[in-house]
């Protein structure tokens, strides 16, 4: 009897050998949150042969879909497509010979978790405000930084405000990694935020996060980005309309708690990319407040006010650049933190004009934008704003007057034109992704790049109703949650292997195991400019999960705005998405699969 039971001891743990070494492959790389029941659904498989594939249940006890591999250009890899599998459940991609899949789930809704972690990364990246266990549970925190007695640097000395002059400004968030606050990149932070709810206000309606605000009769992304936006407003002189560039420590605070952090801070010089970027959102936030007069009360005019002074002041100061080079070879102390200086600013102008135009109608705003208005838009950046203005115009372009609307159809086209560059291709590339569509996708904040795109083509479907545009974006949210070359889902919190060690202070400072959730990394960076270790120098692969790595893993506010965009909409256009596979299926899944057992 003795020797019966150690040799069924035997057995098991040679089963359990055999099962752990079946599971959780890198070498089999695909969205680890999961796939919508009739969307579609694709892993890149690394190092197979041609043959089959299966999709097994967590259990690993029943095999419910078998497929057949098909390789990509250049048979540097297999896809295993398995859309035609529509079962709700938690599964694994099985391959003979490389073994399991993270395991993933297919069900509706499948990202809203997502949507709401990255909305509410907002929160914890809250300045002047303690974080209590109720809305921030284990990642709860002491207030920090509460920017009451903020002093005015040389560089942004006047006679009004002379240098060391004590100013109030908190609140905002913290920009990245980091404790400081930027004007530039809140600029495109606040205006893709508000773009989400411009765009989807009945899904922004019921994306809610768990902040203080929760209970009141507006939108959380509403109500986080007001926590912002009013920061913002007290960044602006109100003696001559100018925005000061950023609120900063002259150095980069250590590794350290918010409340253990207390440097001297900043205003720092004005600049023109500032006041302009603070122009547009001023604008933008004003049309959206004045639908809720009753629960922001003067708020909207308050806004318009500040937008329009801000613009005055960026025509009087067309070139004001923020050098820091120059300022600190002139000035005390020497500002050594995140400099977002930007030599061309007709984007900038393009997007502040653009704003005031579709929130005032007045004419001379339409005709401020006409020198920038033809050049072709790029993806998103926070020096490169360009197209956030051609968002603003197509969504409101209908409304507009009929001579106005005329002029305006080629902006429409030129979104179009962007998206098809994106989708080009797809196909063709390792990882069937819009991302890696040029070798420069891969630099500082790609993941941005990732989401930007996604958000591009999230516009191009609104525009034209071709779903294509939106199998792309739902490709590049697949992208940021596995499906890529490094085989990390970059969203802590998310996923079987997501980011552990962001650069990120709270995250290293808050004796925590787990990083603050929701937070999209850098990712991959071939620059490296941080000096660590990394496992690769390809382009798709120069990522590291360490916190040393500030080049690909840091994380920042503007990287993670096109993410709340993105799978917010994906979230909020399924049905349209669902649709599009249902119809078009038969002719995708060559040479197909078949559903072997339910589960």
């Amino acid at each position: 009897m003795q020797g019966s039971l150690g040799l069924l001891g035997l057995l098991l743990l040679i089963s359990l050998s055999s099962l752990k070494a079946q599971q959780h492959t890198d070498s089999i790389r695909l969205n680890q949150v999961g796939f919508y029941p009739h969307g579609p659904k694709r892993a890149v498989v690394l190092g197979a042969k041609p043959g089959k594939f299966f999709i097994v249940t967590a259990d690993l006890h029943h095999t419910v879909y078998t497929g057949y591999l098909r390789t990509t250009p250049g048979k540097k890899a297999f896809v295993a497509d398995f859309s035609a599998f529509q079962a709700a459940g938690t599964y694994s991609v099985q391959v003979p010979g490389i073994g399991l899949s993270h395991p993933f789930q297919v069900r509706g809704q499948v990202h809203a978790e997502v949507a709401r972690a990255a909305l509410k990364s907002y929160y914890f990246q809250r300045a002047s405000t303690a974080l209590p266990p109720r809305y921030a549970g284990q990642w709860s925190r002491s207030a920090g930084h509460p920017d009451t007695a903020v002093l005015v640097h040389p560089s942004a000395a006047s006679v009004a405000r002379p240098s060391g002059t004590v100013l109030h400004s908190p609140r905002g968030w913290y920009d990245a990694g980091d404790y400081n606050k930027y004007v530039v990149n809140s600029g495109i932070t606040l205006g893709t935020l508000l773009a989400l709810y411009e765009d989807f206000p009945a899904y922004c309606e019921r994306l809610r996060t768990n902040i203080p605000e929760s209970t009141n009769q507006l939108p959380d992304v509403l109500d986080e980005s007001l926590w912002n936006l009013r920061w913002l407003l007290s960044m602006q002189d109100p003696h001559d309309g100018g925005v000061y560039h950023k609120l900063t420590n002259a150095s980069f605070d250590a590794m350290v708690m918010p409340a253990a952090a207390r440097s001297p801070r900043y205003l720092v010089q004005k600049s023109t990319a500032a006041t302009l970027d603070f122009a547009a959102v001023m604008a933008q936030a004003s049309r959206i407040t004045r639908r809720f007069a009753a629960q922001v009360p003067g708020l909207a005019d308050s806004c318009l006010r500040a937008a329009t002074s801000a613009w005055q002041w960026a025509e009087a100061h067309p070139q004001l650049h923020y050098r820091q080079a120059e300022i600190n070879r002139k000035a005390a102390p020497v500002i050594s933190t995140g400099e977002y200086g930007d030599e061309d600013l007709s984007d900038e102008a393009l997007w502040a004009a653009t704003e005031l135009y579709i929130t005032t109608g007045q004419a001379a705003y339409f005709e401020a934008m006409q020198p920038a208005l033809r050049q072709a838009p790029a993806v998103p950046s926070w020096g490169q704003v360009q197209a956030l203005a051609f968002y603003t115009l197509a969504r409101f372009r209908p409304q507009l007057p009929t001579h106005t609307q005329q002029e305006l159809k080629f902006v429409d086209q030129q979104l179009l034109a962007l998206a098809d560059t994106l989708v080009a291709g797809g196909a063709q590339r390792p990882y069937q992704t819009p991302m890696g569509h040029r070798l420069s996708d891969f630099n500082w904040g790609s993941n941005a790049n990732a989401a930007n795109q996604g958000v591009v083509l999230i516009q191009a479907f609104r525009l034209s109703g071709n779903r294509q545009y939106l199998r792309a974006a739902l490709d590049n949210l697949d992208y940021l949650l596995g499906r890529n070359a490094t085989g990390y889902s970059f969203v802590t919190g998310f996923g079987s292997k997501p980011p552990q060690f962001p650069h990120h202070r709270p995250s290293a400072a808050d004796n925590v195991v787990a990083p603050v959730p929701g937070l999209l990394v850098g990712g991959p960076n071939p620059g490296r400019q941080d000096g660590c270790q990394y496992p690769s120098q390809q382009p798709d692969q120069a990522y590291v999960d360490q916190l040393c790595s500030y080049a690909s893993n840091e994380v920042a506010i503007n990287w993670n705005a096109p993410l709340v965009y993105l799978s917010s909409a994906l979230e909020a256009l399924a049905d349209n998405l669902d649709a599009a596979t249902r119809r078009s299926g038969k002719s995708q899944h060559k040479p197909g699969g078949q559903v072997t057992r339910k589960p």
